[in-house]
């Protein structure tokens, strides 16, 4: 049980550190449960997967809680009745319009995806491929255009979402997807990163309540302890690295992440060769 425990800790801090770059989080969380195996059935390390991402989501919510939080204070700011934050309102709007292509394709197509597409040769090739899309379409941080999440418009957001159903396919990376669609919209890479930031409050929600509906919600008492501890250890560990990312690429390119992504894909197509891992 603590064995696990201090496991479930390294996990959130993996997912901490790995869920807001373009590196595919779970492609990490789940070679280093090859590494270093939980005592858990197989159902439940795949909502753990899942759900340990809630984590990381809490802190964005209190990084940037004064830009998403809808409501002004008494006697203050504007809007319907003195009561809304119309910038607030535009943004979580821009948010739900963008979750709504991944939420059509992902919903019905969940079983599919993980029966066909969840095999670590698809991993390999979309971590290359994407490694490759990132180095290409990479540019310097740019002033004009949109430079905050909040002047992204419908279109904007539409396209943003298109770009994040690509990320149902494993080893993609939904941060990486949606930030790349960013910055191919027109956004800042500052832009596009905090945007992301935002679509992943309600998607990873909602991918968390699909699982644990799937699942039955039959946690027993160790699972839920374990979920505890990757939860908090990946919220501590994002709220360090959520602003640090965000002034790196300010400063310095995608680059970095391209080049990471190829070679790890041609790692994971070497263990396959050697039979380390099944294709």
């Amino acid at each position: 049980m603590i064995l696990d425990m201090l496991k479930a800790i390294l996990f959130g801090i993996v997912e901490g550190v790995t869920e807001w770059l373009p590196v595919s989080s779970t492609t990490h969380l789940r070679l280093l449960n090859l590494l270093i195996p939980i005592a858990a059935p197989e159902s439940f390390m795949a909502l753990f997967e899942v759900v340990i991402q809630l984590g990381a989501i809490l802190a964005v919510v209190v990084l940037y809680w004064q830009r998403l939080w809808l409501f002004v204070k008494p006697g203050r700011g504007s809007g319907p009745a003195g009561v809304l934050r119309m910038d607030a309102v535009h943004l979580w709007l821009m948010v739900l319009i963008a979750i709504v292509p991944s939420a059509l394709v992902g919903i019905p197509l969940d079983d599919w995806i993980d029966a066909r597409l969840d095999r670590w040769g698809v991993i390999a090739v979309m971590l290359i491929l994407y490694g490759i899309a990132f180095i290409v379409v990479d540019r310097p941080e740019r002033s004009g255009g949109i430079d905050r999440a909040e002047g992204i418009g419908i279109r904007t957001a539409l396209l943003i979402g298109l770009a994040q159903t690509l990320a149902l396919i494993p080893g993609t990376s939904r941060s990486g997807a949606t930030i790349m669609g960013g910055v191919l919209a027109g956004c800042a890479r500052s832009a596009a990163v905090e945007f992301s930031f935002f679509m992943a409050i309600p998607t990873m929600a909602g991918a968390s309540l699909i699982k644990l509906i799937k699942l039955g919600g039959g946690l027993t008492a160790k699972e839920c302890f374990i979920l505890a501890a990757g939860l908090l250890s990946a919220f501590i560990v994002s709220l360090f690295c959520i602003s640090s990312l965000v002034s790196y690429l300010k400063r310095r390119s995608f680059a970095i992440y391209g080049w990471y992504r190829i070679a790890l894909g041609l790692v994971l197509f070497l263990f396959m060769i050697l039979k380390k891992l099944p294709a």
